[in-house]
């Protein structure tokens, strides 16, 4: 049976949904209306809608969003607007009878995650969160590992994420770097990754402590290190930090084209005087389970990627992924964003190759490497099996990869809570949220 879609949100992420809705899943989802609060990014899909002949969604106002899901008979809403809009949206969608497909994280504030839960208690209908890291082979490789008891019950846990100075550097160029917008990187971006520990060793977090602090970017740390002068919009000649929109199609159709129906501007000087997120980040977190967890987040590194070790009973488990070896510049002062290919600097080789390595290691046994299966699409290989679930409405697999609200409000408590801790330089319990 074929259900009918409405979509809030047409940024860079909606790509994803409307591609599905369009191709592959056209035979279970249909879309039949969409929102944004910008018409120039509407005009920028439904020029992709008219080349390949589909039905072009009717267009609603965001105040008209309970109209459209009675009159068009809506079954389920996808939101992927701003995370501040997600409560909002989210329960709105929900009481006008229709089910939600949201993207991480589910909200950025415990009054978000109140107003959710009491609008799902209201209404009876489901909220999906989205989170595609599950679905990337080797995550799930590290989960079966874990699952299958090889490295015995879990005791600790460490997790560190860098970004590199293309994809963090992103985030501080665009909403995301205002923290009333996006909460910060604990919520917009570790909401993924406090997902996967979560999901990864079966547990809840319960205790959550957390350092950092805005150390690279904004318009303090460039004064300090003798960057001269800026200007809002980071148009510097053979500045790396510089993004040019108009040399990219998909950029300059969504945002460069329409700055002047919002007057939202994507390419702000990543060392401006108004950043409200951190770069650096350090949480403690301690599971039911009575697991512990060490992490940390890094927004301004040389490459891209991600370790985590587990440690268990029996033994102990690393995976260790290089998404981007390096950033390099290019002889006419470029950013080279895909260096994979090309050695690194004053090097014969690449020393960081991309690729991905998962170890198990039990006591008293040498280490051993274990396969990690083919992905398929972005994401580590993971969109493609996670929209197959979305569209399907698959609620389970063996190794428990679809997330459900409960999921989405255990991976934001421990960046709630985190936040909460940056403030008041204490411990927080997720008790205490009160969610």
């Amino acid at each position: 049976m074929t259900e009918r879609y409405a979509l809030i949100g047409t940024g860079h992420r909606a790509q994803m949904y409307l591609d599905a809705m369009r191709g592959d899943h056209a035979d279970v989802a249909e879309l039949v209306a969409w929102s944004d609060t910008n018409q120039g990014r509407l005009d920028f899909y439904q020029a992709q809608f008219v080349a390949s002949h589909a039905a072009v969604p009717l267009r609603f106002a965001p105040d008209e969003l309970e109209r459209t899901i009675a009159e068009q008979r809506i079954d389920r809403v996808i939101v992927t607007s701003p995370d501040f809009t997600h409560a909002d949206l989210v329960s709105r969608s929900l009481l006008a009878g229709a089910d939600v497909v949201v993207e991480k994280p589910i909200t950025i504030n415990a009054e978000g995650l109140r107003q959710i839960a009491a609008a799902i208690e209201a209404s009876g209908k489901t909220v999906v969160t989205t989170f595609n890291y599950r679905y990337s082979p080797r995550n799930s490789a590290l989960r079966e590992l874990i699952q299958s008891g090889a490295i015995g019950d879990v005791t600790s846990v460490h997790f560190e994420w860098v970004l590199d100075t293309v994809h963090g550097a992103d985030y501080f160029r665009r909403w995301h770097r205002d923290k009333q917008s996006s909460g910060g990187l604990l919520i917009h971006k570790a909401s993924h990754h406090f997902d996967l520990v979560n999901w990864w060793i079966d547990a809840a977090p319960r205790r959550v402590f957390a350092s950092g602090g805005l150390r690279f970017y904004g318009a303090a740390n460039a004064a300090s290190r003798g960057l001269g002068a800026r200007t809002p919009r980071n148009t510097h000649a053979g500045d790396p930090f510089v993004l040019d929109m108009a040399a990219d199609p998909r950029l300059k159709g969504l945002y460069l084209d329409n700055e002047h129906l919002d007057g939202y501007v994507r390419d702000r000087d990543v060392f401006d005087d108004d950043i409200s997120i951190e770069d650096n980040l350090a949480l403690l977190v301690d599971y039911d389970s009575g697991a512990t967890m060490s992490y940390s987040l890094n927004a301004h590194s040389p490459w891209e990627g991600y370790r985590v070790m587990v440690n268990g009973t029996h033994g102990r488990a690393e995976l260790e992924v290089v998404e981007r070896g390096a950033v390099l510049v290019g002889e006419d002062g470029v950013v080279v964003v895909d260096p994979s290919a090309t050695p690194l600097a004053g090097s014969a080789d690449n020393l960081r190759p991309e690729g991905e390595r998962l170890l198990l290691q039990r006591h008293w046994e040498a280490a051993v490497e274990v396969p990690i299966p083919d992905g398929i699409g972005s994401h580590g290989g993971g969109d493609a099996y996670l929209l197959d679930h979305v569209f399907n409405r698959v609620t389970s697999d063996p190794l428990g990869r679809p997330a459900g609200y409960a999921d989405g409000v255990k991976a934001v408590s421990v960046g709630i809570a985190g936040n909460a801790s940056l403030a008041s330089g204490l411990p927080v319990l997720i008790a205490d949220l009160g969610v």
